[in-house]
């Protein structure tokens, strides 16, 4: 008879508890995230590691879209733009917020399990061109990593939310931020940042998941000394980047490039592919001289994740003169091209053309403009570069151009069906007049683009305006990226829209500016299923399969560049709080209706200014446009016309040059304004909401020598 031991049975029971004990939360590795473009789960930023952002799953289809209902709703407590794509692991759910700010939920009921704040300071919202927006976590090995808006990259244990490592990727001293979803590679957590606008120096940088130790970095501009870095892209520096770029204002700004998005991943070939953004001043003649093409900017870059070494590259817009990333989502894939089945890489920049790239060699496939553009006719298939149009440097004058900035697609990723063979890809129209600023000086901390913006203030006569409106629209184009044409397309009344899902049961889901989640046929784009978010949408969807039932999530809330930049051309909305919206069929759930919010009121018959108007309206457009919206129309940072400050000089001084709301976001200006600038802004800003502006672009001067 055998006899065990009150020990050796606690013993025994606790090594059967250990064998039977469930994973532990968020055990994401590399084998698994290569298999999940094929399954039910979503574990990194654009699924996989090919970022298609295709599902395998059918239950929702066709067919049966029109029975999705909610299923379970959270709302948040910033009303800020909503970027993100949620990841599903092991039955919760990840996802982040504007300002940087992480949460986890069950993904059945929607159960709140944890949040993580990580009390980024408001005035680093100045830094953010963009908004304070953040595009999502990556997860591995039982930890969430999170990039925050003031350049941390912190892990935090997927179980509880708590922080257990953080490391300040970037110079605090510098106006660096990060909004984009860190990827996980090989034990290597990768991830870039943003600020080119405002005068820094770009690179990709790789952490080591256990600890936070820098693995390697790679610059993705020379080091303007002509130092060694000590880093990865020393040497393809030296041998092929530096002689690119003549002298400039890129010695003083460090030259931009920013990686601020865009991360794919061969497992196969063993190579990373990273976006890479736009120069310092954007206009190349005031960065460089006009001369070289300014390697890497807006490039893709094709790197050896375990060390960072240079593989490739390709430069989608050599010499760089109008904003045009490449930061815009990068997609992997096996195509039939020319009758041979090849392994692509595909992207759709700023610039307007769609490239289908060899992701072994960097070889040009083909290149089509997938939207009208003006600055270019083609891409010579031989040497790669754009065949520009007449004056597109506006060199000998404006230049009016299509894509503006905001480029022919953003950010907003795009998604591609295997089942279909198309691409899925939310396009924007927004034309914008490139005019050379002659006077142009650098202004560390402010945005130093060399392009003079007072070329873009609005007509501010109705008739105008609404010409002007009609040019600037958005559409959902689905792209055969072997033909290189369009299959069909669905117009949007407004152009910044939501980024794309694409699923094995024939739908393509996108939200819209004016609040709905639609579902359209994948193959035709009717449109089959739609639901009132009550919100603006730019997030992407995701969906995900547990207990044999098919989710859809969410992201809801208005927000973004285009709608900082370019409020008058967007719906007319007060903000309001984000919202995760997870639906299934049969879904039952009632998120309630947001609280109105009544647009602020002023009265303005007593107050006037002795500012200079025309001069204001000058400061305005260099300073404040990009944040306020052209001629101060803007509704979103706030509206300045109906802003309680304007009653005095008194108050107007407190926030522009004292900084009293710095830490709401809006830093004080006394670096780039003097007081009397300010009070001359606010007598413009006076003028247009007084209804009877003056002709301020008439004899407007330039900013005085002190802003």
């Amino acid at each position: 008879m055998r006899i065990i031991t009150v020990a050796a049975g606690l013993a025994l029971a606790i090594t059967l508890a250990a064998c039977q004990r469930a994973p532990e939360a968020g055990h994401v590795d590399g084998a698994r995230i290569a298999a999940a473009d094929a399954n039910a789960e979503w574990l990194t930023y654009g699924k996989g590691y090919s970022e298609q952002r295709f599902s395998p799953l059918d239950q929702v289809n066709a067919g049966n879209v029109g029975q999705l209902g909610l299923a379970w709703y959270a709302q948040f407590d910033t009303d800020r733009g909503q970027e993100a794509t949620p990841l599903m692991v092991d039955g919760v759910l990840y996802t982040t917020t504007a300002w940087s700010k992480a949460y986890a939920f069950d993904a059945r009921t929607g159960k709140a399990l944890w949040a993580f704040d990580p009390k980024v300071e408001g005035a680093k919202g100045f830094n953010a061109c963009c908004d304070v927006v953040n595009r999502g976590v990556a997860v591995w090995k039982g930890r969430v990593y999170l990039g925050t808006i003031d350049g941390r990259l912190i892990a935090l244990d997927a179980k509880t939310g708590q922080p257990v490592w953080s490391v300040q990727t970037t110079d605090t001293s510098k106006p660096y931020t990060i909004t984009g979803a860190p990827r996980v590679i090989k034990d290597k957590v990768l991830i870039g940042n943003g600020g080119a606008e405002y005068g820094v120096r770009g690179y990709i940088s790789a952490y080591d998941t256990d600890s936070g130790e820098l693995m390697w970095r790679f610059y993705t501009t020379p080091n303007p000394t002509g130092a060694k870095d000590g880093a990865a892209s020393d040497k393809v520096m030296a041998e092929k980047a530096a002689a690119t770029w003549g002298d400039g204002e890129w010695k003083r700004t460090g030259g931009g490039g920013t990686a601020w998005d865009s991360i794919a991943y061969d497992p196969a070939l063993d190579i990373v592919y990273i976006g890479i953004g736009n120069g310092t001043p954007w206009n190349h003649q005031r960065r460089s001289g006009g001369k070289g093409d300014n390697l890497f900017l807006s490039s893709i870059l094709a790197l050896k994740p375990d060390t960072g070494e240079y593989v490739w590259h390709y430069q989608t817009t050599p010499g760089e003169s109008w904003d045009y990333t490449a930061t815009q989502h990068i997609m992997l894939a096996d195509l039939n091209v020319g009758g041979q089945p090849r392994k692509v890489l595909m992207q759709a920049p700023k610039n307007g053309f769609f490239y289908v790239i060899d992701r072994a060699t960097g070889q040009l496939l083909s290149a089509k403009n997938y939207t009208n553009i003006t600055w270019a006719t083609g891409v010579d298939l031989k040497s790669g570069r754009p065949i520009e149009a007449p004056n597109a440097r506006y060199g000998s004058g404006p230049a009016l151009a299509l894509p503006g900035p905001l480029g022919a697609h953003n950010w907003q990723p795009m998604a591609f069906s295997p089942k279909t063979g198309l691409v899925y890809i939310p396009t924007n129209v927004t034309p914008f007049a490139y005019t050379d600023d002659r006077g142009f000086s650098y202004k560390p901390g402010a945005w130093n683009v060399g392009v003079d913006f007072l070329a873009n203030a609005l007509p501010t006569d109705a008739a105008t305006q609404k010409a002007v409106a009609s040019m600037i629209r958005g559409a959902l184009v689905a792209w055969d990226p072997v033909q290189q044409k369009a299959v069909w397309s669905v117009e949007h009344p407004y152009f910044w829209n939501a980024g794309v899902l694409a699923t094995a049961g024939g739908l393509v889901f996108q939200g819209a500016a004016q609040g709905q989640f639609v579902a359209y046929d994948a193959a035709k784009g009717a449109k089959l299923w739609s639901h009132e978010a009550g919100n603006g949408i730019i997030a992407a969807p995701m969906t995900y399969q547990l207990d044999g039932e098919q989710y859809v999530a969410v992201m809801v809330g208005a927000g973004g560049g285009g709608q900082i930049s370019a409020p008058g051309f967007m719906p007319k909305r007060p903000r309001l709080p984000g919202r995760l919206l997870v639906f299934k069929l049969g879904g039952k759930a009632v998120a309630p209706a947001f609280p109105k919010v009544e647009e602020p009121t002023i009265d303005l018959t007593n107050v006037s200014s002795t500012g200079d108007v025309q001069h204001g309206f000058a400061v305005f457009h260099q300073h404040c446009q990009v944040c306020h919206g052209p001629n101060a129309e803007g509704s979103w940072l706030p509206n300045l016309r109906a802003s309680q400050m304007l009653t005095t000089p008194e108050n107007w001084k407190s926030v522009v040059i004292d900084g009293a709301l710095a830490p709401r976001g809006m830093a004080s200006f006394a670096r780039f304004l003097t007081p009397q600038d300010a009070e001359d802004v606010r007598a413009f800003v006076i003028s247009q909401a007084k209804g009877s502006p003056a002709d301020t672009a008439q004899g407007a001067r330039a900013p005085s020598p002190g802003t």
